[in-house]
């Protein structure tokens, strides 16, 4: 059986999907990386809901997708970009979403972090930014999740210096109840963050984050770096003070960083983990057995699917990540909140199916072919 996909050029071209996925069942708890995969939301699809309207989400197909994580063994990370924070989801949808995603961890034992923003605001003074802070993060420790300090478009909008950050990371840091993972997402993923810690070159940001890191190095267990630049990061972790880790956000490079060099590692957080999870859980736990070859061998054909999906522009990444969802069986339908469905066009899309079905992430392939048929269709793609 062979399925005719759309390239890049417009040209029609013949594909034969794969007839076996790729076995994997669930193992062990990782040992030697701490790992979280950024999870998506499940639109529902019958809300009669326009991209301006508060977030519909389907609850029971959102959890299950958790569930279905958890059960191979990684982290959630929670109510985080790629879960559509600003892109769609309010914070009234996000607060929802952290209560209801830490009360199912509770119940299956899985681990869970969620993200703290300013999302409530538009603008803002630093002592509103500060309280919007503070009314996120007290929402997310009542949920008994760890706290993710994410970045803030109202502070990159307000901010006049360094100084800025300094003072409202500080203040949030001393009150956090536990320590905190800190996240620095750079302008590729949402351009309203270029300039972030007060200066547009990345050199004088980086002494900057580090100094806040340094100021409360007991209140951050670590930093999420998502700047799609590996050799920064590594030479960011080098300088983190001890104890503090460094969680890849680099959906580019994640198998370099995750398996390290004679001078360390980084751990994971990554949106890319979302459709590559079973997958991911097995190859940390062949890096756990110390067989770092295993784990690049296993990891390093999955970096032309992420970097295809995490084109830019990057921040449309989402919606490949929920495309790969239907495809998987994960849920019914390919809707997103916001209509975000339409961000990509129909050869990404073609690309990703071809991609994702090559590397075996499809548990039943014939459903996989059959809903890429679907959506040819009604793209008037002759089947």
């Amino acid at each position: 059986m062979t399925i005719r996909l759309p390239a890049a050029d417009g040209r029609l071209r013949t594909y034969e999907p794969r007839v076996d996925p790729l076995v994997i069942s669930s193992g062990t708890p990782f040992t030697s990386r701490t790992v979280f995969s950024a999870a998506h939301v499940v639109a529902d699809p019958y809300a009669d809901a326009s991209p301006d309207s508060p977030a519909a989400v389907d609850w029971d197909a959102t959890l299950a997708f958790r569930r279905h994580l958890w059960s191979h063994g990684l982290g959630v990370a929670e109510a985080m970009d790629t879960a559509q924070r600003g892109m769609g989801l309010d914070w009234a949808g996000a607060a929802e979403l952290i209560r209801r995603s830490a009360a199912e961890a509770r119940s299956v034992g899985g681990r869970i972090a969620c993200g703290v923003g300013t999302d409530q605001l538009t603008g803002g003074s630093p002592a509103e930014i500060r309280a919007a802070y503070e009314e996120q993060l007290a929402v997310v420790e009542e949920s008994g999740a760890q706290a993710i300090l994410m970045a803030s478009r109202a502070l990159a909008t307000v901010a006049s210096g360094p100084e800025d950050y300094l003072e409202i990371y500080g203040h949030l840091l001393r009150q956090a109840a536990e320590p905190v993972i800190l996240h620095w997402l750079g302008p590729m993923f949402d351009p309203a963050l270029e300039g972030y810690w007060g200066a547009a070159d990345l050199d004088t940001a980086t002494e900057v984050f580090l100094e806040v890191i340094a100021a409360h190095p007991d209140k951050v267990d670590g930093v999420k770096v998502s700047l799609l630049d590996a050799r920064r990061e590594i030479d960011l972790r080098r300088r983190l003070p001890r104890g503090v880790r460094c969680y890849t956000g680099d959906d580019f490079d994640y198998p370099e960083l995750i398996a390290g060099d004679g001078e360390g590692f980084s751990h994971a957080l990554l949106g890319i983990f979302d459709p590559l999870g079973p997958l991911a859980a097995e190859a940390v736990r062949v890096l756990d057995a110390g067989d770092t070859a295993g784990f690049r061998g296993l990891l390093d054909p999955t970096v032309e699917l992420s970097r295809h999906l995490f084109q830019p522009p990057t921040r449309f990444y989402k919606t490949g990540v929920v495309f790969l969802a239907w495809l998987a069986g994960h849920q019914r339908h390919f809707t997103m909140v916001g209509g975000l469905q339409s961000a990509r066009s129909l050869p990404h899309l073609a690309r990703a199916y071809e991609l994702a079905d090559g590397l075996g992430l499809f548990p039943d392939p014939k459903l996989a072919e059959e809903r890429m048929k679907n959506l040819l269709s009604l793209y008037g793609v002759n089947r």
